[in-house]
């Protein structure tokens, strides 16, 4: 298969980038060192160009499967032929224990005798750079015509030969046999020491302890354990552990549409993503990734200039133009072109963000440490600038490139950011303008219910004047901007019961009657909306229902548990993956429906 399947992938990472590994023991994306680095591997977006590092037998005949070692982000995938049975260790050391950015392959045969072929070749800045190649003995040095891009090096327990730019090599082994493969950032100016077997077993072990060690702070435990620690696990990998910032996910260019338009570049930190993760992440007790997320925040608010609004995106070093650009080399995913890079969404005013940095927040605030004056300091500019500002049109949480427009989600978050910021300056009694915030936040509120409401509908509109509803109201009762037993809320439920929900899965619009987002193609169902919609049946009481619907949600997750963004028509997974949302959504939903159902 050319392209395989986008939920056919696990991935491994060390908090600084992530490997996207197929159940065929070929990494066909990753990007280097860090997450929004140019791309060394990217076969799952250029066949042919993008790059690629594989492991597999030669045997033509062979079955794969794929799975973490529990509670670990060590990825194990097991070759089955009629010779034997074989499996490949993937792991990259965790920065934080001291090493390098590398990536380690194991692989080990644990029956029979087995033949294999290892490929390692990497395609530099998006293929679009080319490189110098040397071989020192059993290691392979790759020197790209970049001065951007690192150096790299492989280091092998086989010998490698070298043809075409890349480094392959053909090798037998028997039962108990093992080969290991490093590929590591090479430092010119020191001379590298040679791998050995014995430093291989103890990063194994020293990732696997950070791992389960990791795991073990988790405070749920309810009964979807395996599942909530799965996406934890997933969401800690898209940390940046030298900045502090998330990204929303690690890949670009995958499609929400096969052949289509919508291939977008989420290597980057949203403010709201990134809100998002840590509220799920605090639920489950960890608060060391909000202070270091906090802090980067409290850099972008220094940088901020007045009556500047934040922006919904940045670099994860907290760059703030990331200029959108088309990889017009490349054939794109089944191609789904154009492939870009960059993205655009850093100039759009996203007014909803401030809602879910201010509840993130308060929360963190409230269950974690309490924030510094100097910081809160902050906060009140942003809140002022909300007050002042609150009644611009915006481009929403779905980034419409069709033209801004006054969206209820902006306006219910603008009112989630000055209410949070009321309860944090009640309960620290810091200093406010409590009245002028108060009597914002009061008349958006009102603003809502006179304006977004449809009486022919019955529901609560995507944005004022439109007739078609949004998934993102979903949110409302999650937010407390709207009890679940209200009258209104019922009847907005019903409509979008009716018009975007299928059995489980759940359209965020109608993408023909909606606000026009500038693109033509079609879109697969939201995975995040289908646990929105499970969580908003919990909180309405129906607990057989959002039980029922949780547990056929979690039956779309992909072999090792991850989602990407979005679910074709054959329930295949379509958009960046794994994405940061869906599995955040998922442990919201987990943690209040186990909540209610232990009450």
């Amino acid at each position: 298969m050319k392209y395989q399947p986008i939920e056919n992938y696990g991935v491994v990472g060390d908090l600084s980038t992530v490997a996207l590994v197929s159940v065929e023991g070929s990494i066909d994306f990753m990007c280097f060192p860090h997450f929004d680095s140019p791309s060394i591997f990217g076969a799952l977006l250029d066949h042919d160009k993008g790059g690629r590092f594989q492991i597999a037998p030669i045997s033509q005949q062979f079955n794969c499967k794929q799975r973490y070692l529990p509670d670990t982000n060590i990825l194990l995938t097991r070759f089955r032929a009629a010779e034997g049975v074989a499996e490949v260790s993937d792991f990259m050391p965790v920065q934080l224990l001291g090493h390098r950015h590398e990536l380690l392959r194991r692989l080990k045969v644990v029956l029979g005798e087995m033949e294999f072929r290892m490929v390692c070749d990497p395609k530099f800045n998006y293929g679009r750079s080319g490189h110098r190649i040397e071989q020192r003995g059993q290691e392979v040095f790759f020197h790209p015509d970049c001065e951007s891009c690192p150096d790299l090096r492989l280091a092998c327990s086989v010998a490698p030969q070298i043809e075409n730019g890349a480094a392959t090599a053909r090798f037998r082994l028997r039962a108990g046999d093992t080969a290991f493969f490093f590929l590591e950032e090479a430092d010119p100016k020191t001379e590298p020491s040679p791998p050995t077997a014995d430093y291989l077993s103890e990063a194994f072990k020293e990732t696997m302890n950070y791992w389960l060690d990791w795991v073990g702070r988790c405070q749920y435990r309810g009964r979807w354990r395996e599942m909530i620690n799965r996406s934890a696990l997933t969401l800690k990998l898209l940390t940046s552990v030298s900045q502090g910032s998330i990204v929303a996910a690690p890949t670009f260019g995958l499609p929400e549409h096969f052949g289509g338009q919508r291939n977008w570049d989420y290597r980057y930190a949203w403010i709201r993503d990134a809100s998002f993760t840590l509220f799920a992440l605090m639920r489950l007790g960890y608060t060391e990734e909000a202070t270091g997320f906090f802090r980067w925040i409290e850099d972008r608010c220094h940088e901020l200039q007045p009556e500047r609004p934040m922006q919904a995106v940045y670099g994860l070093d907290g760059r703030r133009a990331l200029p959108e650009e088309e990889l017009q080399e490349w054939a794109g995913y089944r191609g789904s072109r154009p492939v870009r890079v960059g993205n655009g969404a850093y100039r759009q005013l996203q007014l909803d963000i401030y809602g879910e940095l201010l509840d993130s927040v308060y929360i963190y605030d409230k269950h974690g440490t309490p924030i510094s004056y100097d910081f809160w300091m902050q906060l009140v500019k942003l809140v002022d600038w909300v007050c002042d500002h609150w009644t611009q049109p915006d481009d929403g949480i779905w980034e419409v490139r069709g033209g801004p427009q006054p969206f209820l989600f902006s306006r219910v978050l603008c009112w989630v950011a000055i209410d949070r910021a009321l309860r944090i300056a009640h309960q620290r009694s810091f200093p406010a303008p409590h009245e002028r915030w108060t009597s914002a936040r009061d008349a958006i509120y009102r603003d809502v219910y006179e304006h977004f409401w449809n009486e022919d509908l019955k529901a609560f509109v995507q944005y004022r004047g439109s007739r078609t509803v949004d998934a993102a109201c979903l949110m409302m009762p999650l937010l407390k901007f709207i009890s679940s037993t209200d009258p209104r809320w019922i009847s907005t439920m019903q409509t979008v019961e009716r018009v975007l929900v299928q059995d489980s899965l759940v359209y965020r619009y109608n993408v023909l009657e909606a606000a026009k987002d500038g693109l033509p193609d079609e879109e697969g169902t939201f995975s995040m909306c289908s646990f929105w919609y499970v969580e908003c049946l919990a909180r309405m009481g129906d607990m057989r229902k959002a039980r029922f619907m949780f547990e056929k949600a979690l039956g779309y997750a992909n072999h090792v548990g991850l989602y990407a963004e979005q679910l074709g028509c054959r329930g295949e997974h379509l958009g960046n993956f794994p994405q940061a949302f869906t599995h955040i959504a998922l442990i919201s939903a987990a943690w209040y429906l186990d909540r209610k159902l232990s009450d």
